[in-house]
């Protein structure tokens, strides 16, 4: 049976998933805290992913004890990120696995810490993502808390009008992966190459690229 078998709904992370962004938070991290000679690594960012803006850079500004705010940082790094982020790629075989399972009938959605200008910023020259049935981004009114609450899960399942059960989520922050299994969904991790496969625990399967996924019906 294939990776995708005894599910109908599929909801996609957004950064890291469908596109990769995450060389952008990356280089615009490092160009806020160069200056203060200070170096932005995978020790920090591992910390970060998946997590809202703010929570992330109050964590950033104490694990590299920077002399600024962490509302201070945001507002260093958003015009960098809001440059970049029209030039995102999609990740290798996105594109062409969104597209399968829209053709084979599943409902799809993506639920996004971004913000719904990011989103949009990120998305814009990507006509694939008309393949979606619904986003669910890190502002929406039902989004209290972000990951790894199970909030925007729960926001995107019912949208979608699924039960959790029949909801598989694809992820790679190690918050992602505990707020969809706090929503009572299934997990198929993207692990990036620095991440210990360990380390998503309770993941249904750990894969390092779309191309190890199994298609069959």
């Amino acid at each position: 049976m294939g990776d995708f078998s005894g599910f109908t709904h599929v909801i996609f992370d957004l950064d890291g998933v469908l596109l990769d962004t995450e060389p952008f938070y990356t280089r615009a991290t490092q160009a806020v805290v160069a200056p203060f000679g200070k170096t932005f690594d995978w020790s920090v960012k591992a910390q970060l992913m998946g997590r809202d803006a703010l929570t992330s850079a109050r964590t950033l500004v104490a694990a590299l004890d920077l002399p600024i705010s962490a509302e201070e940082y945001l507002a260093r790094k958003e015009p960098l990120l809001c440059s970049m982020f029209p030039e995102a790629a999609e990740m290798p075989g996105a594109a062409r696995l969104v597209q399968s399972l829209h053709a084979r009938g599943f409902k799809l959605a993506v639920a996004t810490s971004s913000s719904t200008q990011h989103f949009r910023l990120k998305t814009g020259r990507h006509a694939w993502f008309d393949a979606f049935d619904v986003v669910v981004c890190g502002d929406h009114p039902g989004v209290k808390q972000l990951k790894p609450a199970p909030d925007i899960f729960l926001v995107a399942r019912e949208a979608l009008g699924a039960a959790p059960d029949t909801c598989l989520v694809v992820e790679d922050s190690l918050a992602g992966v505990a707020a969809a299994l706090a929503a009572g969904m299934q997990v198929l991790a993207l692990a990036a190459p620095e991440l210990a496969e360990s380390a998503f625990d309770g993941a249904r399967r750990v894969v390092r690229s779309y191309a190890e996924l199994d298609l069959a019906p």
